[in-house]
């Protein structure tokens, strides 16, 4: 069990959101094993409650003193109006508050049945995969962009076959039990199409055409994949933007060994483009983590004019303005560093940073070429001034 740094409320009920599989119940067990376990993936369990949320209350003990996890809360989504009762209700006889801790892996049916995240008396915390952070001395950058930052990827024999079973028990236990499409086939050749997308500005049409199917269901693929937490949508840098930008986000899976074990493989397909294309996500994915766990309040974008200029990672909040390039080559020439200047020249507050392959530390003009590795271990420090 790696050691977390999320930051939890000491006393205060929290929902914890992440996709499945990111050791949010492991977590859990090891931080607080005496608490009131629900687990909603139980099926009798969950029978009951749907049935009649109001029997959660039998499922406390009396006096409890302990937090009370209940766990994959979007299959009930109207318990949470239980619990926003119970603990109304003993806050109105003074009684000792219930500290409940809500995690999940999908906030879609939360949001769809429109119930109240508690009246703002539950914070909202997320688990990421694993960071270079937390993995320590076990961090391997060939490791890393292979495999990806999964937890049981660091204790299953046999990585690449769990990623491969990871996808189909995601498929079947998340996207078919919940009913979120009728064709898992199609589905699943919707994943092999998207995957191409990854890390480029996302063009829904064409994805369709990839897959067979209408844009429209393509668009609800997306929505799909972002209210399970599986991927994400970046958009483009335009506050006071200077030149004519592009209108699009662009699009990541939300874990680089889960890309890999999605993007189809064949001879006509470029190892280096696909090796690149996951170093670039293990940098967005530890770029969300970090700034999320060290609470650092950056909004993350990317760059891209309309003539093709490009950054691929901005990062703006109160604490400035960071532009990041990521470069697998350990060469650089200067027309690589076209983009960042640019962006330099157009934000002159920025600092400017290059990811790549190389061993030792540069600095051409206003840009600071990282090595990557080096990059990925000080990303909390780089991302803190």
């Amino acid at each position: 069990m790696y050691s977390r740094i999320i930051q939890f409320p000491a006393e205060k009920s929290f929902f914890l959101f992440g996709p499945r599989a990111t050791g949010k119940t492991t977590w859990l067990r090891q931080l607080f094993p005496e608490a009131v376990y629900i687990d909603l993936l139980q099926s009798d369990v969950y029978t009951m409650l749907l049935a009649a949320p109001e029997r959660l209350v039998q499922l406390i003990p009396p006096d409890c003193g302990e937090p009370i996890i209940i766990d994959e809360v979007q299959r009930v989504p109207e318990l949470l109006n239980e619990v926003h009762r119970l603990i109304e209700q003993k806050q109105k006889h003074h009684q000792k508050n219930l500290r409940f801790i809500l995690t999940g892996s999908s906030a879609r049916k939360l949001r769809a049945k429109g119930v109240n995240l508690l009246a703002g008396r539950a914070l909202t915390r997320f688990m990421h995969p694993l960071t270079v952070e937390e993995l320590g001395n076990d961090f391997s950058l060939e490791t890393s962009l292979t495999f990806g930052h999964l937890p049981a990827i660091y204790t299953e024999p046999d990585p690449a076959d769990y990623l491969a079973s990871y996808i189909q028990t995601y498929l079947r236990e998340e996207v078919q039990q919940e009913g979120l499409t009728r064709n898992l086939q199609v589905f699943a050749r919707f994943l092999e199409a998207a995957s191409f997308s990854q890390g480029s500005v996302l063009n829904i049409s064409e994805v369709a055409r990839d897959c067979g199917v209408g844009r429209k269901l393509a668009e609800q693929y997306f929505y799909i994949l972002e209210d399970l937490l599986l991927a994400h949508r970046l958009p483009v840098f335009t506050k006071r933007a200077k030149r004519r930008m592009v209108n699009h986000p662009k699009f990541y899976f939300f874990d680089a060994g889960v890309y890999r074990a999605i993007r189809p493989k064949g001879p006509l397909d470029s190892p280096e483009e696909i090796d690149g294309m996951a170093l670039e996500t293990l940098v967005f994915q530890e770029l969300r983590a970090v700034n999320d766990l060290h609470r650092l309040g950056y909004d993350l974008f990317y760059w891209r004019t309309s003539n093709g200029q490009e950054v691929d990672f901005v990062l703006y909040g109160e604490a400035g303005v960071i532009a990041i390039e990521v470069k697998r080559a350990a060469k650089i020439r200067s027309k690589e560093l076209r983009g960042l200047k640019a962006f330099g020249r157009d934000y002159p507050i920025a600092s400017l940073y290059m990811f790549y392959g190389g061993d030792t530390r540069r600095y051409i003009d206003d840009v600071t070429l990282i090595p990557i590795k080096e990059a990925l271990v000080k990303l909390p420090q780089l991302c803190a001034v």
